[in-house]
């Protein structure tokens, strides 16, 4: 699996669940689509019909956290391969709602799974491929929980107390500090359209094309 050579760029958005961050992935691919941009939108777990029956399973399923890293490991694994290294070969900028930053927040952080191990399956899955730009929508875990109360049901993960995610956010910064240059920190509280004036201006400030 080799780094693309064309000018396809892979932008990834993180944070906890209620974050907002899924609301906003459509508005950054018509923004750049209207800026001549060929742009795929995808997700993790999920992007190709096996990650997504991997996706369900992580989400419905109980499991323990070594099992649920590694599903979403071998799910990430069919992504890269199928979707998101073909789209950037060919020169597209790749959109994902989430990636392995995510695995190391909330099974390494949050389910208190062993860092090391997580590290190990980073490289041996994504053999040095990393985001581009990735866009941390911080947000208190008391304030997400508000957040998603009022629009859904909530599934395995979100169902979780603020002090898993706590924890979860802890772990988003703990990989911020890790590789600064690549997070792009956006201050999740405000109005919609504040948050999109943060995200354009991330964009054009770094110049990714």
């Amino acid at each position: 699996m080799t780094h693309a050579t064309a000018a396809g760029r892979f932008i990834t958005f993180e944070g906890i669940d209620g974050a907002g961050k899924s609301s906003h992935i459509e508005s950054l691919a018509g923004w750049l689509r209207a800026r001549g941009h060929n742009v795929v939108v995808t997700r993790e777990p999920g992007g190709t019909d096996l990650a997504e029956s991997l996706r369900d399973m992580i989400l419905h399923r109980q499991m323990d956290a070594m099992t649920e890293a590694l599903l979403v490991f071998a799910a990430r694994r069919d992504h890269l391969q199928h979707r998101i290294e073909p789209a950037l070969a060919a020169g597209w900028t790749v959109l994902c709602d989430r990636f392995t930053d995510a695995t190391f927040a909330y099974q390494g952080a949050g389910r208190g799974f062993d860092y090391s191990v997580l590290a190990q399956l980073e490289r041996w899955v994504q053999q040095g491929r990393q985001p581009d730009l990735t866009l941390w929508f911080d947000l208190p875990a008391a304030v997400a929980a508000r957040r998603r109360e009022a629009v859904r049901a909530p599934d395995r993960f979100e169902a979780q107390d603020e002090a898993f995610f706590e924890r979860v956010r802890g772990g988003y910064a703990m990989r911020r500090v890790a590789d600064p240059e690549r997070f792009v920190v956006l201050d999740a509280s405000h109005p919609p359209d504040e948050v999109w004036a943060q995200i354009e201006g991330a964009i054009q400030e770094r110049s990714l094309w």
